[in-house]
């Protein structure tokens, strides 16, 4: 059973990608863990989503669940969310990755973290976990290696040096014994409640249009929803994690090909979908003169959701979960093949396919 130091649990960006599932975990347990199989008793959980959002997803979750609406950038809504909440657990997994303009970059995930830790610690919270991104290491400097907490800071453009900051921010507030601290670093995830974008990858992989850029093999650390939730889940818990950060992903990176095959196999065998088996292969250097055009349109403020993308798809970006297996008892049950079915299940179920 979760053991937190209040009944009371808050969590930012609660109606996204990963904060829905950590939501969920936290109001039912965490199935594929057996010591976070059972919710804490009593719990109550706060969530903070934006003002435009509808709260009616997390209010059929449970009825243990208070939303609150707000902005980061705001700090009266910042401290109206913390208010009253001595003693809590604060879990942080608000942050936007593709904005419009670089600015929000800045707003939201620097001066919002740092809005809302004020709030905390005006309010007196124990401890905040904070998700940050595997951007702030940037890309492994060679295809064999893998990122661990003593790698050093090589942001990848202005998403990656904005997670920085925050982390640089996180840590200075933990130095001054303000409040306790955990910063989760997790790779690309995937897994149910995913946005269009991930959608539109399953879409590409069945019509033969998988993008495979260079040879395939570069490796990618991913992140199963409910593993990343353990991670989290675990770093609020455990003591000794007060400070400290940890890369939390599968147990293994895997290959791009590996990672399209993967699902195009689940199409057809489990699916029904009948898929070309074509890949949209470029060469290498067609992320080269991505990330090139990307570095232009950033330095005018502005961002471009595919241009980025496509600047990263022949990158190795992995890491080892050595430390947190060894620190946290962390243990990513679920891997892959398991994962990517139960994120087309999800698809499937919600959408009735995977088609506009």
């Amino acid at each position: 059973m979760m053991e937190f130091s209040s009944n009371l649990v808050l969590v930012t960006g609660a109606l996204g990608w990963l904060g829905t599932s950590l939501v969920k975990a936290l109001a039912q347990g965490l199935t594929d863990c057996e010591s976070l199989s059972q919710p804490a008793e009593n719990i109550k959980i706060r969530c903070l989503i934006l003002p435009n959002q509808d709260a009616s997803l997390l209010e059929k979750i449970s009825d243990k669940i208070q939303v609150f609406k707000g902005d980061l950038r705001n700090r009266l809504d910042c401290d109206r969310f913390c208010e009253g909440a001595k003693n809590a657990v604060l879990f942080h997994t608000a942050g936007i990755i593709h904005p419009q303009k670089i600015n929000e970059f800045y707003q939201i995930n620097v001066e919002g973290t740092k809005n809302l830790l004020n709030s905390a610690i005006q309010t007196g919270i124990k401890r905040a976990v904070i998700v940050s991104s595997n951007s702030p290491c940037g890309c492994n400097p060679h295809p064999d290696h893998l990122f661990d907490e003593k790698s050093p800071y090589n942001p990848y453009m202005n998403y990656g040096r904005s997670k920085m900051l925050m982390e640089l921010a996180v840590k200075e507030y933990y130095q001054a014994g303000k409040i306790e601290t955990v910063v989760v670093r997790p790779p690309w995830f995937y897994g149910p409640n995913q946005p269009p974008r991930q959608t539109l990858f399953f879409q590409m992989i069945r019509d033969g249009k998988g993008p495979i850029v260079g040879d395939g093999n570069n490796l990618r650390s991913m992140a199963y929803v409910d593993n990343l939730c353990q991670g989290l889940l675990l770093a609020a818990l455990t003591e000794k994690a007060n400070g400290e950060t940890y890369w939390i992903a599968d147990e293994r990176p895997y290959s791009m090909n590996e990672i399209i095959d993967t699902v195009e196999k689940l199409l057809e065998s489990e699916f029904n979908q009948t898929c070309k088996h074509k890949r949209l292969k470029l060469p290498g250097i067609a992320s080269e003169i991505a990330l090139g055009v990307d570095s232009f349109i950033q330095s005018l403020g502005l961002y471009q959701q595919k241009i980025h993308v496509l600047s990263e798809m022949n990158k190795t970006i992995a890491c080892s979960v050595a430390k947190a297996r060894r620190e946290l008892n962390y243990n990513p049950k679920i891997s892959l093949e398991e994962g990517m079915r139960r994120s087309l299940k999800w698809v499937f179920e919600n959408y009735g396919g995977i088609d506009p």
